[in-house]
C-alpha cells in the first residue's frame, strides 16, 4: 500500500507503473517543461526530475513508498541529483546547453500567415492546421519491436560506405556514398520485425493546431516563434515552428512605420470653401474632420491626426498619426455664365503685355498613350538608322 502519491502524480503515473512506463512519462513531461522552452516552468521541471530520481531508484522507491517524503529524509535518500543531470542522463547528454545541443537539434518549420491591416490594428487569434512528425507511440521512436533493431553490418553504424577505386599506380581514390542497406541511418530492422504504425521510420504524421495570437501593432515580416513544436526525430530535441506575418494590402490605407497614409479626393467647392467628411477607422470608428469655409485645401497638401495611427507593438495605447494626402478634382468646363461670377470671387488675373509680334498658337491636349507610341517609333527608327545609315563602318575582304 502506497502510503505518499505525490511523485506518482507529478508524473502522470500509477503507483505500479513499471520502470519503463516511469521513464517514457518522465521524457514526456520533462522536454515540455524544460527551461529552454518554458524559462517561467523551472520549478515544475525540477520537480519531475527528483520524482523521476526516487521512484526510477528501487531502494528509494520502496523508502517512499513506505512512508512518503519523510521516510526518505529519515531513511538517507533525501538528497537529489541537479535536474540537468537526470535529464543529460536519460537523453544522453549534450541537450542543455552549448554547441552539442545545437547539434543534436531538428531544423525549424517555417510558415506564412497572412494577415489583415485590421487585425495588426486591432489584434486578433489565428487558427493554423500544420502537418508535422511526431515520434511514433507505438515502438516509442524505435521503429520496431524491443530488441529489433540492429546496427547495420555493411557501414558499422556509421550510415557511409567507403568504396576505394584504384586510379594508376600509387593513385587510390576514395568516394563516399550513403550507406544501401540502411539508407544512412547507421542500423537496420529486418521487415517482420518493423513497426506496423510507422513503418520502421520512428516517426508519424500527425495534425497540429495552432494558435497564433496577432498582436497589436505587430508588423509585415514578424515572426510568431512556438519552442520545440517543430518535427520530432529519435535523439534530436524538436526544433521550433515559426510563423511569419504577411501583410496584406489594403483598400484604404498604406502603413507607414506606426503612420497610417490614405489619400482623400476633394471637389474644387470642398477645396475652396470647405468641407467635412468622415473616415472610417480600422476599428470601425467614425472620425469627423472639418476644414472651414475661408481656409483653403489646395491640390496635394498634406495633414495629420495625431493618436489615429498603427498602435504601438507591446505599448497599443500609443498610436502613430494617421496622414492624409489630399487630391482636388478640377472640373474639366465651367458654364459661361457662371465665369463672371467666379472672376468677382476669384483674385484678378495678372496682367500681361503682349508684343505686336506675338504669334498665336492652340493648346491641346496631350494622349500619353500616342506620346508612349510615338517615342517607341522614334526609338527604332534611331536604332535602325545606327545599323543601316551612312555612319555604318563595313568590313571588306579584299
Amino acid at each position: 500500500m502506497v502510503k505518499d502519491t505525490k511523485y506518482y502524480d507529478i508524473l502522470g503515473v500509477k503507483p505500479n507503473s513499471t520502470t519503463e512506463e516511469l521513464k517514457k512519462a518522465y521524457k514526456k513531461l520533462a522536454l515540455k517543461y524544460h527551461p529552454d522552452k518554458n524559462p517561467t516552468e523551472g520549478e515544475k521541471f525540477k520537480q519531475i526530475s527528483q520524482a523521476y530520481e526516487v521512484l526510477s531508484n528501487p531502494e528509494k522507491r520502496q523508502l517512499y513508498d513506505r512512508g512518503g517524503e519523510k521516510a526518505l529524509k529519515e531513511g538517507g535518500g533525501g538528497g537529489f541529483s541537479a535536474p540537468m543531470d537526470i535529464f543529460d542522463m536519460i537523453f544522453g547528454g549534450g541537450l542543455s546547453g552549448g554547441r552539442s545541443r545545437r547539434e543534436r537539434r531538428g531544423g525549424n518549420l517555417i510558415h506564412k500567415l497572412s494577415v489583415s491591416l485590421e487585425e495588426l490594428y486591432k489584434g486578433a487569434v489565428r487558427k493554423l492546421a500544420l502537418q508535422k512528425r511526431v515520434i511514433c507511440e507505438k515502438c516509442e521512436g524505435r521503429g520496431g519491436r524491443k530488441g529489433a533493431v540492429e546496427t547495420c553490418s555493411v557501414c558499422r553504424g556509421s550510415g557511409v560506405q567507403v568504396h576505394t577505386q584504384h586510379l594508376g599506380p600509387n593513385m587510390i581514390q576514395q568516394i563516399q556514398s550513403m550507406c544501401s542497406e540502411c539508407h544512412g541511418q547507421g542500423e537496420r530492422i529486418n521487415p517482420k520485425d518493423r513497426c506496423k504504425t510507422c513503418n520502421g521510420d520512428k516517426v508519424v504524421r500527425e495534425r497540429k493546431i495552432l494558435e497564433v495570437h496577432v498582436d497589436k501593432g505587430m508588423v509585415d515580416g514578424q515572426k510568431v516563434v512556438f519552442s520545440g513544436e517543430g518535427d520530432q526525430e529519435p535523439g534530436l530535441e524538436p526544433g521550433d515552428i515559426v510563423i511569419v506575418l504577411e501583410e496584406k494590402e489594403h483598400d484604404v490605407f498604406k502603413r507607414s512605420g506606426n503612420d497610417l497614409i490614405m489619400r482623400m479626393n476633394l471637389e474644387l467647392v470642398e477645396s475652396l470653401c470647405g468641407f467635412q467628411k468622415v473616415i472610417k477607422t480600422l476599428d470601425d470608428r467614425e472620425l469627423l474632420i472639418t476644414n472651414l469655409p475661408g481656409n483653403v485645401t489646395k491640390h496635394a497638401d498634406v495633414k495629420c491626426i495625431l493618436n489615429e495611427g498603427m498602435p504601438q507593438y507591446k505599448n497599443p495605447f500609443e498610436k502613430g498619426r494617421l496622414i492624409i494626402q489630399f487630391f482636388v478634382n478640377f472640373p474639366t468646363t465651367i458654364p459661361g455664365d457662371a465665369i463672371t461670377m467666379l472672376e468677382h470671387c476669384l483674385p484678378p488675373r495678372p496682367e500681361i503685355i503682349i508684343a505686336d509680334g506675338a504669334e498665336e498658337c492652340i493648346l491641346e491636349d496631350l494622349d500619353p498613350v500616342q506620346e508612349a507610341r510615338r517615342q517607341e517609333y522614334k526609338n527604332a527608327y534611331d536604332e535602325d538608322d545606327m545599323g543601316n545609315g551612312p555612319n555604318k563602318v563595313n568590313c571588306q575582304t579584299h
